[in-house]
């Protein structure tokens, strides 16, 4: 990890990981890498949230009952290499306060947003778990690289990019462990006398914080996670994830039928339409193409957060162009496929597709996991046969397929580096299970119960192996609990670390 000007209280944790024998060949980059690291520090010193030529403070500007600062961070693109030779990428945070308490000396709690590929919160006012939070910290809402102001990844900018091959090796530095090397180099530039902080992680933002546990713990005061413990196992674990998943899924297709029976024969409808129109679909707004399969995809973003199957519900409805000349025909409206597009959001956001299966990689490929576990029970997820045989249509949830690379416009560029991706085999290491088993952080993390994205039964296999970590599971909320009632959770993970929670 070559970060520039970074304290050697970063070493000891990753010298202690890469001699551990049982992580011995998964941690061979990292031995490499400590010794650039050391070649690289001599001589540093760092005045805490003072600018200098790898960090750019702004002036502080107000929302309602908000105080707000943006700092941007050049950071390696690449740790592993010398300085000189590593290509620099920006890196955006915003720091935010409650209005006068911008000289007080608060505690930091980093924000790791969830995704992959999608940026912070951006406050409009102090509400939900920021309000609660900036009571007392000083909240760091860091866009992860590639995301928001962190040299942002659109479709428009990875043209720049020419070849498949570049791209896929571009990619593969915007994994977990380059998020926790630019928390890093950012901690030891905003924190006074860069001491540790508290890092609040939802959803894959709490994949990062379990990276960030394996490998820098001495950067870390607490930790809280929100529906983000990930599977840690050794290889690829894609394929357990969706084996589990797929059975949420069906259990949230489900109870959304049961709430709206009127919409069994709609989506019916949808798909015997759509699979008997020119070209097996219906042209895009943005020049993709609606097909069955992709219908089913509406699943990722409605069956898996509060008001998720209310919002499907009430696009559904509106899915036919209204019929005022008699006899004419029957056409989607723009308006549903409009609300399709903007629903995947892969136009803004097409880093989540591309790196979605290789958050689950360690040494093994994904190659397409989630296509291949869907078609060990095609009979289930096929939209085409089961609209035709009179059964429900199974809207599918959080998962990337390869012809998502073909019917989405916004993807199709990138169709050749996504399957480089996919058959990529030398991921590095995300997490380190030795130094998990000896976690000193105090922990709390908040497991949902029916969480269609991240396996409950997954999750607890995980907190097994971390530490003291502390468990509250939970019915009362989906994934999207912390957006919904930010507040309320984030007290009662505090109260778990702080006492006011009892131990049992």
């Amino acid at each position: 990890m070559n970060i520039t000007r970074t304290p050697p209280s970063l070493l000891k944790p990753l010298l202690l990981s890469v001699l551990n024998p049982t992580t011995k060949s998964l941690h061979f980059n990292a031995r490499r890498t400590i010794a650039r690291t050391l070649a690289a520090m001599a001589g540093t010193k760092i005045a805490a949230g003072n600018s200098s030529p790898d960090h750019v403070a702004g002036t502080w500007y107000s929302v309602p009952d908000l105080r707000l600062r943006d700092h941007r961070f050049s950071v390696p693109l690449d740790y592993s290499l010398d300085e000189p030779s590593s290509h620099k990428i920006s890196v955006f945070a915003r720091e935010v306060v409650a209005v006068g308490k911008e000289e007080q000396p608060l505690q930091y709690l980093l924000y790791l947003q969830g995704g992959p590929g999608f940026e912070s919160p951006r406050p409009t006012e102090a509400s939900g778990w920021i309000h609660k939070a900036c009571e007392e910290y000083r909240v760091i809402l860091m866009d992860q690289r590639g995301t928001g102001l962190s040299t942002p990844l659109t479709p428009s900018s990875m043209l720049q990019i020419k070849s498949a091959e570049d791209l896929a090796d571009y990619l593969k530095h915007f994994r977990a462990d380059s998020i926790v090397n630019d928390a890093e180099f950012i901690r030891v530039r905003l924190v006074p006398d860069a001491g540790p902080w508290t890092i609040l992680g939802q959803s894959y933002g709490g994949f990062c914080a379990v990276t960030y546990l394996s490998f820098a713990p001495h950067g870390l005061k607490q930790v809280l996670l929100t529906g983000g413990i990930p599977p840690i196992g050794n290889g690829c674990t894609a394929d357990s994830v969706y084996k589990a998943c797929f059975g949420q899924i069906l259990c949230q297709n489900e109870k959304y039928y049961k709430r709206f029976p009127q919409d069994i024969e709609i989506v019916r409808e949808v798909v015997n339409y759509l699979a008997e129109s020119e070209g097996g679909g219906v042209p895009l707004p943005s020049g993709g193409i609606l097909t069955p399969r992709g219908l089913q995809t509406l699943g990722l973003s409605s069956l898996g957060s509060c008001a998720g199957f209310e919002r499907l519900h009430y696009a559904l409805e509106r899915i036919w162009d209204p019929i005022i000349v008699p006899g004419a025909q029957k056409r989607i409206s723009y308006y549903f496929l409009n609300t399709f597009e903007n629903w995947l959001g892969f136009d803004t956001n097409p880093l989540y597709a591309l790196m979605h299966e290789s958050i689950y990689c360690q040494g093994a490929p994904s190659r397409w996991s989630a296509n291949r576990i869907r078609a060990e029970d095609e009979g289930k997820f096929d939209a085409i046969k089961a609209a035709k045989e009179g059964r429900h249509v199974l809207f599918t949830g959080e998962m990337i397929f390869p012809w998502m690379f073909d019917e989405i416009h916004a993807l199709r560029h990138f169709k050749d580096a996504a399957h480089l991706l996919a058959e990529k085999k030398d991921w590095g290491p995300l997490y380190d299970i030795a130094m998990l088993n000896k976690n000193k952080v105090p922990v709390a993390a908040a497991v949902y119960f029916e969480d269609m994205y991240v396996n409950f039964k997954l999750a607890l296999e995980t907190a097994s192996q971390i530490a003291g970590i502390r468990l509250w599971i939970t019915n009362e909320y989906m994934h999207s609990g912390l957006r919904e009632a930010g507040g309320q959770v984030l007290d009662h993970l505090m109260g778990m670390l702080n006492g006011k929670k009892p131990l049992f």
